[in-house]
Formats: structure tokens, C-alpha cells, sequence
């Protein structure tokens, strides 16, 4: 696992003085601590940075920029392609020669022999990298299926540059402009991330997951999809045999997960996707086996009981950590490496499960894919229950029920505190469509909120309908008829690479620990889009059916059956005690976000979160955001008054 960077300037362009590659390197340290190095063209118009954490192959002929023995093609690569041996036989088979025994040699040589888009298809993992042609300039770059591995650029008078993290950019070239991209912000508010190619930062692009993007002279000449989560590809296996095939596929991607050539261990959150990996792991011979778990002093989001539940099952060498309000603490470096806001705030304890890792192992394995390949979240529990209620005509009686009830509460309260009849998340829902459903439910900071939260000038000239145009585009793509798995598929595309793999990768980096799971595999995934909704998630409700009934027996009996809990922080508490004066600070009495929101609606929410109504999900995005504004030095105040003006 490794940090890349560069520049690639236009045909006779110079860079400006102030342009610094090793400034960019340096920036990435923590990605890559073993070892690091820098590629010139002789003329100086392309340069390619490179930090490493060493995991296959630890000698020198692992070194990066890796160039061909004729020196025609450069390469700098992050992340890991499973299958090289695979691969390098195919290549060995028809003559070719090797000097190490690293992955990044197999996929340079295979660029070299069949060409770059011939290689893509081949490649089994988790990437992100910059080949470089030197006889055309031409540069190609390809991110992995998934978006496990990061890929960021800004493109720039002179041509263009590259990283793997955002501030990485800034470093190379201090004179980018830091203009916030008021839609991706707006889009941050409602999904609490800013989806790809969009960042926080107008200047700023993200290369989306499963895209290549060809660049020549310095100039982007083209950004293609290379593949995409096919859902039309029906299995006509029974459940039973469904089941078998489940259990070889996780265990073929555990395997090839476990190669390395340093300490190997696992995440074990207590719940079931990490579970079920600790076990495939035990199952193909890991021992001993070192697997690390965090836990909360609030019982309601502590699953470290679970954890050792499985740890004594499987005979594990088990460490447990606790994590406190102080967590927060960490939230400033988050937000440098991060590069721009992203609300989710299992941030924290994914960094410090990460950094409590790291003491014992390079590489750890985790359950991370599980949810969006077989239905784990609880919105989709909630959606099939309402569209249960709509197909059984059974609506005008949940309305009945919901204004009786509402009525009984109400006998027991005095005048002044009695309440209306309330239209709650789930009432909304039933008079929405599916993708309307969907947003609806995974609206963080809800539009009716964030127009009166929002100020014309944050407002002006955008989208209002970017959230659900966003959504819409990719529900369109979605090729089945299956509406659960169309949802699934919504999951995959975004809320998996842009929260879920973003998150892990920054945080696992940010401690030099390099994080796998096989249930990112795409023919894990592939198989998983293969099967039916209901192998899913049941008429009944019970989420991930299969994923359980495939890995019953590996794991303690009735272990299942227990509610989700979900890998969070007790945020609501913690924003009414150990950050009640930061966030007041920072939100009210510094009024960072004054000139885009307003001021006494915010004092409104803090009032109310303070007293025990929650607003935990429109504080802590607007408290991300206000930090990152300071942290970036975003000039915030200038841009509103000139787009109001």
C-alpha cells in the first residue's frame, strides 16, 4: 500500500517555480514510511511521486517510480492486485522475464505487453495508478472496481496534477485555488459526503471507482466507466446451493487476502461481516491470529462483548480497546487528511481501531462490503416494510393507528405539551416512490432543513435537484427489475466508495496500516448481484439471509440472531457534554459558517440538542464543515458576498 502523486505538464509549458513534487511526497509520509522516490522526464514536464508501505515483495526491486527495462513506460501504484501470480504466469508462459517478485512489476509488464485496457480486466484488487508512456506523453490512470484505493487531480493552467489525498495537491502546487464547490457541499449536506468527480474544492476532481482516465500533453483527452455492477446476470441456483458457492466465493477472496509478506491480522467489530472474515481466516489455517476490537462506555453502541463472543469461539489472540469523548481529538488531522468534509462519524473509531492494529500487524483484514452486497443496513428493512404496508392496501389504517396513538399520549399530557399529529420519516415514506424512499431515508440534513438552514448566497446558482438527480442517474443503471436490488446497487455506487471505503482508506493510511476485505472482491459482489432480493433480505425482515445461513456453523449458535448495531460513536451525547463548548464555539461564537448559513437557526438547533431534542445529524455535519473551513483557510466569506451580490 502506497501514496502516488505527480504533475504532467502541457506541450511546452514550464511549471511555475513554486511547484514542489517532494513537498507533495513528503505530505504523504504516513502513507507509505518504508520507502519513497521521485521520476523526472529528462525535459522536467512530467514527474511522478511515490511513498511505500511495504507488503509484497519488501526489497528494493519493489521500489517505485518503477520504470520498463527500455525505459519506455513509468509507474506508480498504490494498492494491490491479488492475482498477480495469476497474471505473471500467463506473461512467464508467453516469455516474459522478471527481476522481482512484487505485483507492481506484473502490472507494469502487463501494460507493456497487451496495452492498458487489455490489462484493467484482469486485475483482481484494490488500485489506484498513473502509467506513463514516454514515447507519445500520453498518461493513463484507473482506479480500482470498488473505490477502495483513492485517486484525486486538479487540473491547472500549466496541465495537470495528482495524489492520492487531497491535501497532497495543495502541497505540490501552493498556488491551487482553494474556492469551495458549493454543490458538492450542498450534496455533503444531504449525504454527508460530496459524491465523485465533485470534492469540497471547485479546482478539485475525484476520479470516480471503476474509471480510467487517459491524459496526454498534460491535457485530459478522455474519462470512461470500464465496468459496472451487473445485476442481470440471474443465478437459477437454489438457496442451499447458493449457500456452498457463497461460502467457496468468501473463502477464495480471504485467501488471496491473506498473502503478504509481513504480520497479518483482522478487525473484529462483534458483528457479522468482520465475524464471518475472522472465521473464513481460522478456516484456511490463519493461527495465531490477532484480531483487534474497540468498544464505547455507552452501552448502546459497545459491541465489544460480541467480539470476544467470537474471538474465544474461533481461538483467537484477542485486543480490546475503549474509545472516549476525547476521540474527538483526532478530528483536526482527520480532516488535513480527509481534504474535505465527511460527516460520518465512525471516522474516529475506525482511526483508532486502525492505529491499536497497527501496534501488532501491517495488513488487516475486514468485514467492510457486507452491508451493500447482502442488505445489512436498516433501511432496507424499512423500505420493504413500507412497501409491505402500500401492497396490502393496508395504508389509511397505519394512518388511523398513528393518530390513535398519538391520541392516547396525549391524554396523559397538559394543554400546553400536547402534541400534534406528527408526519414522521416513515409516514413521508408512504406517500413516496421507490428512489424518493430512498433519499429520503438517507437524507442526513433534509431539504426542507437545509433551505431554511442555507442562506441565498450559499444558494445561488445551484442545482436544488443535484441529490436527486445524482441518485436517479445511477437507479437508472441499475439493470434489474428487482427493487431491493436496485437499492443494493444505489449502495454500491454510492454510499460504499464515497463514505464506507473513503473513510477506510484515509484512516488505515493515516497509520500506515494497510486494510482489506474480501467481501470487496467484485466476483464476490458479482455473485452477490447474481442472486434474488429475497435470498437477502426475507419477507420477514432478517437482513443479510444468506451471509448468515452460509457461515451458521463457523460461528457460535444464536450468534445472528441479535439487532445490528452498526460501528458509530454515541455522537448526540457527546455533543451535549465533552463537545458541547467546541461545538458552541465554533458554530456561534466564531460564526465560521455565517456568510453561508444562518446563524440563528443554527443557535436554534444547538438549543434544542442541548435540552435532548437531537439534532445530531445537522450539528455535527455543520461542525465538520466549520472545521474545515478554518483547517483550509476556505475563502468562504468573499465567495458568498460575490455570488449575492
Amino acid at each position: 500500500m502506497c501514496g502516488i502523486s505527480g504533475y504532467l505538464a502541457q506541450t511546452n509549458n514550464q511549471w511555475p517555480a513554486s511547484l514542489n513534487l517532494m513537498a507533495g511526497v513528503q505530505s504523504m509520509h504516513h502513507r507509505g514510511p518504508d520507502d519513497h522516490g521521485v521520476w523526472f522526464s529528462p525535459d522536467h514536464t512530467t514527474g511522478l511521486g511515490f511513498v511505500r508501505l511495504s507488503i509484497i515483495d519488501l526489497s528494493a526491486h519493489g521500489h517505485q517510480p518503477m520504470h520498463t527495462a527500455d525505459g519506455h513506460w513509468v509507474i506508480v501504484f498504490n494498492g494491490e492486485i491479488y492475482n498477480f501470480q495469476d497474471i505473471r504466469a500467463e506473461l512467464e508462459a508467453q516469455g516474459e522475464t522478471f527481476i522481482g517478485h512484487s505485483d507492481t512489476e506484473v502490472l507494469l509488464r502487463s501494460v507493456q505487453k497487451i496495452g492498458f485496457e487489455a490489462t484493467l480486466p484482469k486485475l483482481r484488487g484494490m488500485f489506484a495508478f498513473a502509467v506513463h508512456d514516454r514515447h507519445t506523453n500520453t498518461t493513463w490512470f484507473a482506479r480500482d472496481r470498488l473505490g477502495v484505493k483513492p485517486l484525486v487531480y486538479a487540473e491547472r493552467p500549466h496541465g495537470l496534477i495528482f495524489a492520492s489525498e487531497i491535501h497532497t495537491l495543495f502541497a505540490i502546487d501552493p498556488a491551487l485555488p482553494r474556492t469551495p464547490d458549493r454543490q458538492a457541499l450542498d450534496a455533503y449536506l444531504t449525504f454527508q459526503y460530496s459524491p465523485a468527480p465533485l470534492s469540497g474544492f471547485a479546482h478539485v476532481r475525484k476520479l470516480p471507482p471503476a474509471h480510467a482516465m487517459r491524459v496526454r500533453n498534460g491535457q485530459i483527452e478522455r474519462i470512461w466507466r470500464y465496468w459496472d455492477v451487473d445485476f442481470s446476470q440471474r443465478s437459477n441456483l437454489s438457496f442451499d446451493d447458493a449457500c456452498a458457492a457463497l461460502r467457496e466465493q468468501v473463502l477464495e477472496a480471504t485467501r488471496l487476502r491473506m498473502i503478504a509478506d509481513v504480520p497479518l491480522g483482522a478487525f473484529l467489530s462483534g458483528g457479522v461481516d468482520s465475524s464471518i472474515t475472522v472465521a473464513a481466516m481460522k478456516h484456511l489455517g490463519a493461527n495465531p491470529l490477532k484480531t483487534y476490537a474497540i468498544g464505547f462506555d455507552d452501552e448502546k453502541f459497545n459491541e465489544l462483548p460480541y467480539a470476544r463472543q467470537v474471538a474465544e469461539h474461533l481461538g483467537t489472540e484477542h485486543h480490546e480497546m475503549m474509545v472516549h469523548a476525547n476521540a474527538v481529538e483526532i478530528m483536526p488531522r482527520m480532516i488535513e487528511l480527509l481534504g474535505e468534509p465527511m460527516a460520518d462519524n465512525s471516522v474516529m473509531p475506525t482511526y483508532y481501531v486502525s492505529e491499536f492494529a497497527r501496534q501488532g500487524v501491517t495488513v488487516a483484514l475486514s468485514g467492510d462490503g457486507g452491508d451493500e452486497a447482502f442488505a445489512g443496513y436498516r433501511r432496507f428493512h424499512q423500505m420493504r416494510r413500507v412497501e409491505n404496508i402500500e401492497r396490502a392496501g393496508l395504508l389509511p389504517v397505519w394512518r388511523t393507528l398513528r393518530k390513535w396513538t398519538v391520541g392516547v399520549e396525549n391524554i396523559k399530557r397538559p394543554a400546553d405539551k400536547k402534541k400534534q399529529f406528527p408526519y414522521t420519516r416513515a409516514d413521508q415514506m408512504l406517500v413516496m416512490q421507490g428512489l424518493e424512499r430512498y433519499q429520503h431515508i438517507l437524507a442526513f440534513f433534509p431539504q426542507e432543513d437545509r433551505l431554511q438552514t442555507t442562506t441565498a448566497g450559499f444558494r445561488h446558482g445551484l442545482d436544488p435537484l443535484f441529490a436527486r438527480r445524482y441518485l436517479e442517474q445511477n437507479w437508472q443503471r441499475a439493470q434489474t427489475d428487482d427493487v431491493l436490488n436496485r437499492y443494493l446497487y444505489l449502495d454500491l455506487v454510492t454510499y460504499l466508495p464515497e463514505d464506507i471505503l473513503f473513510k477506510v482508506d484515509i484512516t488505515s493510511m493515516a497509520n500506515s496500516l494497510e486494510c482489506r476485505s474480501p467481501f470487496l472482491d467484485y466476483k464476490v459482489i458479482e455473485f452477490a448481484a447474481s442472486l434474488p432480493g429475497k435470498y437477502k433480505l426475507t419477507a420477514r425482515g432478517r437482513s443479510k439471509h444468506i451471509l448468515k445461513e452460509a457461515f451458521a456453523d463457523w460461528l457460535p449458535p444464536g450468534f445472528f440472531d441479535r439487532p445490528k448495531k452498526g460501528f458509530s460513536v454515541p455522537l448526540a451525547r457527546w455533543l451535549q457534554t465533552d463537545l458541547k463548548d467546541s461545538m458552541q464555539d465554533l458554530l456561534l461564537h466564531q460564526q465560521t459558517l455565517a456568510p453561508w448559513f444562518d446563524q440563528q437557526r443554527i443557535a436554534h438547533y444547538v438549543q434544542e440538542h442541548i435540552a435532548g431534542k437531537y439534532h445530531s445529524t445537522k450539528l455535527w455535519p455543520l461542525y465538520v464543515m466549520a472545521q474545515w473551513i478554518q483547517q483550509f483557510n476556505v475563502p468562504l466569506e468573499r465567495d458568498a458576498e460575490s455570488l449575492a451580490a
